[in-house]
């Protein structure tokens, strides 16, 4: 890598992302002894700007950062780095130093999933679509994902692909109801998945 510990006093930023989950946990300052170090000890090793020394982060708490990747910015000036965490990164005790959980987001999907999980909580106050399926129960929802894959698979025969597109849109949006009201998400899903990967 050619990164360039010019300026700043010879500290670049180190972002520090979870690598599994891509939440960003911390920020933190290296200067090329402390990438050095990261690099030769697998830990992720700071400078602290105000002990005014290198700081491998869990050295006290036992919260180290794994090493996984380093990756320099179109200036190399900046590094980001993935890593598996061994336990919260705050030093108050939170999963990231911005008090937010280190959980894995589907972004939009997570999104769809809480949404529907609001409906499914107040599914009488409701009145949705989401909150009707729920209220008439499992043998509704589950005729609904058949029927949605079924039409998946005719949209799949044919050449339109709006369609095609529209029905699988269909299908994931009841799949992700079904899951609910089998009380899981789409990272239990994904974690059956990941233990299936060789």
């Amino acid at each position: 890598m050619n990164i360039d510990f010019t300026k700043n006093n010879g500290l670049i930023p180190a972002i520090i992302q979870d690598n599994e989950t891509k939440t960003v946990l911390m920020l933190g300052y290296m200067n090329q002894e402390a990438l050095d170090t990261t690099l030769e000890t697998q830990k992720v090793t700071f400078f602290s700007r105000s002990k005014n020394r290198l700081w491998t982060k869990g050295e006290e708490s036992g919260n180290f950062l794994n090493l996984v990747s380093i990756k320099n910015d179109c200036d190399n000036d900046t590094l980001l780095i993935q890593v598996n965490p061994v336990g919260p990164t705050c030093h108050k005790g939170s999963d990231t130093c911005w008090q937010e959980e280190n959980n894995s987001s589907y972004s939009f999907l997570s999104k769809l999933e809480n949404t529907i999980q609001e409906r499914k909580e107040n599914a009488t106050s409701e009145k949705s679509y989401v909150a009707s399926l729920f209220e008439k129960g499992m043998n509704k929802i589950a005729q609904k994902v058949g029927e949605e894959a079924v039409e998946v698979v005719i949209e799949a025969k044919d050449n339109n692909d709006d369609l095609f597109l529209s029905e699988s849109a269909d299908l994931l949006f009841h799949y992700l109801i079904l899951l609910q009201a089998k009380g899981f998400k789409l990272n239990d899903v994904v974690e059956v998945l990941k233990s299936r990967e060789k």
